[in-house]
């Protein structure tokens, strides 16, 4: 097949299925702030990047779905002979901004993804100061935070939200986000389309509440009472919503990853792999 931007090099290692075991396509697709290391191998820049007006907002999502669906039907066809996606089980493994990209993948391609195993998703219908309350907003009520939630703290906590998290910053990477609420308005829908007429096998797994609070302050974020009472709850329900993506005999959970801030596949491997096993055991 004719390469889209042939001046990009990657590099991705390959296991092939071990004895009389179907094969399977497993991907993993990673986020912004953790390296791609956190799986295995690397990439290069895209090369659209380069004259773009913005280089940390070079591309968007749709474009890395666009240019990841390349890659796999090359793979599928010079490493196990599959010129047809919807006839391989594919299997996408997401971390972060990972989950907004699989998802954009089995909506583009309809019909060629068997499961998703969703780790700790984007809020990708967020601008992520919104989650918490605006202070400043015409008649706000400072009587109703909750207990031991202060003004201060919540000016604080919208301020590092706009700084670090706000959709409108872009990413050494060159990933905009600028444009992914608007193409994932709702966690719970569309509602997608697996190979056989159904909805893909599903997992989500969010962080552990506990871990993620200490994590979070560690990274300069919230104070563990505001995280608790705004950023868990959110997440937790937006994870809620991921689950609804497939019928109800196709989804389980969501999960909460035992010792587990955001970066789920580093700090409960384990787990990860039970639940791809799991799909995996489904599907095969």
């Amino acid at each position: 097949m004719p390469f889209s931007k042939p001046s990009a090099q990657l590099c991705y290692s390959s296991h092939p299925a071990v004895g009389t075991v179907k094969p399977a396509l497993v991907v993993f697709v990673n986020g912004l702030g953790l390296p791609q290391t956190s799986w295995e191998g690397t990439t290069d820049r895209d090369p659209g990047d380069i004259t773009a007006e913005h280089p940390m907002h070079g591309h968007d999502t749709l474009t890395v779905v666009r240019d990841l669906h390349q890659l796999l039907t090359q793979v599928a066809s010079e490493k196990m002979g599959i010129y047809d996606l919807s006839c391989l089980p594919l299997v996408l493994v997401s971390n972060s901004i990972g989950g907004a990209l699989v998802r954009l993948y089995a909506q583009e391609y309809p019909g060629t993804v068997t499961g998703l195993l969703f780790l700790d998703s984007v809020l990708a219908n967020s601008d992520f100061v919104s989650i918490y309350p605006d202070p400043d907003a015409p008649g706000f009520d400072p009587t109703s935070l909750p207990e031991r939630v202060t003004m201060n703290a919540i000016h604080a906590a919208r301020a590092y939200m706009q700084q670090g998290f706000h959709p409108n910053n872009g990413s050494r990477e060159g990933l905009s986000r600028k444009n992914l609420a608007q193409l994932l308005p709702d966690s719970d829908g569309p509602k997608l389309q697996g190979p056989d007429c159904r909805g893909p096998w599903v997992t989500v797994v969010g962080h552990e509440f506990e871990a993620f609070k200490v994590d979070f302050e560690q990274m300069g974020g919230a104070p563990p009472r505001l995280t608790e009472v705004y950023m868990n709850s959110y997440w937790h329900h937006f994870n809620q919503g991921l689950a609804k993506l497939t019928e109800p005999d196709r989804s389980k959970g969501p999960l909460q990853a035992l010792g587990a801030g955001h970066f789920v596949q580093r700090d409960n491997p384990e787990l990860v792999s039970k639940e791809l096993r799991d799909i995996l055991d489904k599907i095969l």
